[in-house]
């Protein structure tokens, strides 16, 4: 007995990872984390699909690391991660030591002895059986407990998503459970369904570009009709971004600790969905608005980590779409845009190999059916916007 007891000991030992933010520790993160991932691909398929080729290529895309925390259910939507209109038609078989497989999806509920990292891969195959695509990721599962006992300082930027401030309630509710951090919402926006303590700088219809420029010398009180928050006048009495200064006037001179983006959908909303060089060159576009705005956020908060959200896959009902837009948008046209940028995402993320700014695989984890109304395109019910919280904030526990 004696003898068993020190094995699971050591197993426990070997796969519960102290995570930090030692800049140097992350970087050992990150590189044991590609090791495994590499252990569970075919060669050529980190994080696409192995026959990401041609018009008609599934374009299965997993982002590098999924994360999860003991309690809090995980999920991986098949339908989000596949570019095809008929997902049902296909047959996913994911390999991973926890967690089930169902119709729709993989998910797990994880369990203290599960923390860890764990692979995680996914084959495609027709209704013949034919492999199509495979691709792997690496599953954290993080201590319940991570970040017990620090202080931590969250700013959320964000569209009509984080408008809703249905996310954000939820991230707070997680993070008053026993075994978190003492927490602090920073923003200037708090709308009356704000819980307790919910703050952030979420707005509809903004965009990444609106955040870095928009400044409005006659604001009428609405929220659409307002300057962005990080744009002041400066001493020539022209509008500048200035992050440094909303830190001093709006977060008591002290920065936060970790910044969450949640933009994309108007940036690429109208992007022509037929023309894959028009939907690239918009892309372009955002993120050249995305460095901008990231680069004045890293002056303002040096030791910051940064999460950039993939942009959530949409309802999977075109009479939703159809509610919403008429004739102008579908179903169809949104998701080939969105697929494209969750790729663009991931790839200029792990491009810039800075190892303050990660991705939150926030698209995986929200059911394209029950997670939406059946009259909405791209904003979700409370179920879905519940699982977009709890994305970031198993996400957050990773970096603490």
């Amino acid at each position: 007995m004696k003898g068993a007891a020190a094995s699971r000991i050591l197993v426990k030992q070997v796969r519960t990872h102290i995570y930090t933010k030692n800049r140097s520790m992350r970087i050992h993160q990150q590189v044991r984390s590609f090791a495994l991932l590499a252990a569970v691909l075919v060669p050529g398929a980190i994080g696409t699909s192995a026959e990401d080729k041609g018009e008609n290529s599934l374009k299965l895309t997993l982002p590098p690391q999924i994360y999860a925390v003991p309690g809090v259910e995980m999920n991986v939507y098949f339908d989000n991660i596949v570019l095809t209109q008929e997902p049902h038609s296909h047959r996913f078989e994911v390999k991973c030591a926890i967690g089930r497989t169902e119709d729709r999806r993989w998910t797990v509920i994880p369990q203290t002895d599960d923390v860890g990292r764990i692979p995680f891969s996914i084959r495609v195959s027709n209704g013949d059986g034919k492999l199509l695509a495979t691709s792997g990721s690496v599953l954290h599962v993080i201590p319940k407990d991570a970040g017990q006992g620090q202080k931590t300082r969250l700013l959320i930027v964000g569209d009509s998503l984080t408008h809703a401030t249905k996310y954000p309630n939820e991230i707070g509710r997680l993070l008053s459970q026993p075994g978190n951090p003492d927490w602090t919402m920073l923003g200037t926006h708090r709308p009356s369904s704000a819980a307790e303590g919910i703050a952030h700088e979420g707005y509809g219809g903004w965009t990444w570009a609106r955040f870095v420029s928009k400044y409005e010398p006659n604001p009428d009180g609405t929220h659409r009709k307002r300057s962005s928050p990080f744009v002041f006048l400066g001493d020539d009495r022209n509008p500048q971004l200035d992050v440094p200064r909303y830190v001093r006037e709006h977060c008591d001179e002290q920065p936060p600790d970790f910044v969450v983006f949640m933009l994309g959908i108007n940036d690429c909303f109208s992007a022509p969905s037929d023309d894959p060089a028009g939907i690239d060159a918009r892309i372009d576009n955002v993120f050249e608005h995305a460095k901008t705005l990231l680069a004045d956020f890293r002056k303002a908060a040096p030791n910051a980590h940064f999460g950039i959200c993939l942009t959530p896959a949409p309802n999977s009902r075109q009479e939703a779409f159809q509610a919403n837009y008429k004739d102008r948008y579908s179903r169809w046209g949104w998701k080939r845009i969105q697929h494209r940028l969750v790729q663009r995402q991931i790839k200029s993320v792990l491009a810039d190999s800075d190892e303050d700014v990660s991705i939150i695989p926030t698209q995986l984890n929200i059911d394209p059916i029950d997670g939406y109304p059946t009259n909405n395109g791209v904003h979700p019910n409370e179920a879905g916007y519940a699982q977009l919280g709890s994305s970031i904030y198993a996400w957050l526990k990773s970096q603490l």
